[in-house]
């Protein structure tokens, strides 16, 4: 009874784990900028903004 080769499973594993990787990781990478990158650069130009206009009043009065 001979054993049978085992062929094509290092490519299939090999594929499912880099179709995971590159899944992941640019679902993962979304999530940073859009749940966090984005709002806090918003948050930081609102703020600067700000204090431009408050140095902008203060210089005319």
């Amino acid at each position: 009874m001979a054993i049978r080769p085992i062929t094509g499973m290092l490519r299939r594993g090999l594929v499912l784990d880099l179709s995971v990787a590159f899944g992941l990781g640019t679902s993962f990478g979304y999530l940073f900028w859009y749940g966090y990158h984005v709002p806090a650069v918003a948050q930081r130009d609102a703020y600067y903004s700000k204090l431009e206009d408050q140095r902008a009043a203060n210089a005319a009065a």
